[in-house]
């Protein structure tokens, strides 16, 4: 099986190995991790990490997984490198070093090669959250029409407005003392003249 040797600033390349035993439970074999210290000497660097890488290649080939270009683990790194047997990548997160792990066993060294580089631009994403839903807006109060208008009785169109009492109160008969009321007899009105004493 295709080993994998991680070789970045201290901690982060034992932090990775550690990390593994979330998804496997364990630190996986044949993997091992290679942390850089500040001001530490190149030459005793690419020693260790040229021990480590033999200690656990069984022969199908060997990972190396860096961190930062031209940084000191990246520089040791690619004097690793070796065609068909040692690809080095630099870049390294926790999304592909699982891959590595989980494709190592499937297929030769150079097609990991190739499902690593293709896998790489999934390993970094911009985040963008969904929009928050907006309340429904509040419906708008219809506008008050007022009180309703009191209508009258629609006039019957066969009366003559003229002759309607309801409609021309001049044309209603008017109410008074029958005719000769308050005259006597003889016509004088009254009760005619008074007597004379």
């Amino acid at each position: 099986m295709i080993a994998v040797l991680i070789i970045a600033h201290e901690p982060l390349a034992t932090a990775l190995m550690h990390c593994t035993r979330h998804v496997f439970k364990r630190v996986p074999p044949q993997l091992a991790a290679l942390d850089v210290l500040p001001d530490e000497d190149p030459a005793a660097l690419l020693e260790g990490a040229r021990l480590l890488g033999s200690r656990i290649n069984d022969g199908s080939g060997l990972v190396v997984l860096t961190d930062l270009v031209g940084a000191t683990p990246a520089r040791i790194a690619v004097q690793l490198a070796d065609p068909h047997r040692v690809i080095v990548f630099y870049g390294v997160n926790l999304p592909i070093l699982l891959k590595t792990l989980t494709y190592r066993s499937k297929m030769p060294i150079d097609e990991l090669a190739v499902k690593l580089a293709g896998n790489a631009p999934t390993s970094l994403g911009l985040y963008e959250p969904e929009p928050e839903p907006q309340p429904d807006p509040e419906p708008r109060p219809e506008p008050d029409p007022g009180p309703e208008p009191v209508l009258g009785p629609k006039p019957d169109p066969k009366l003559d407005p003229k002759r309607d009492p309801k409609l021309n109160p001049a044309s209603a008969p008017q109410v008074g003392p029958p005719t000769g009321a308050g005259r006597d007899p003889a016509g004088s009105a009254g009760g005619g003249e008074a007597k004379k004493s």
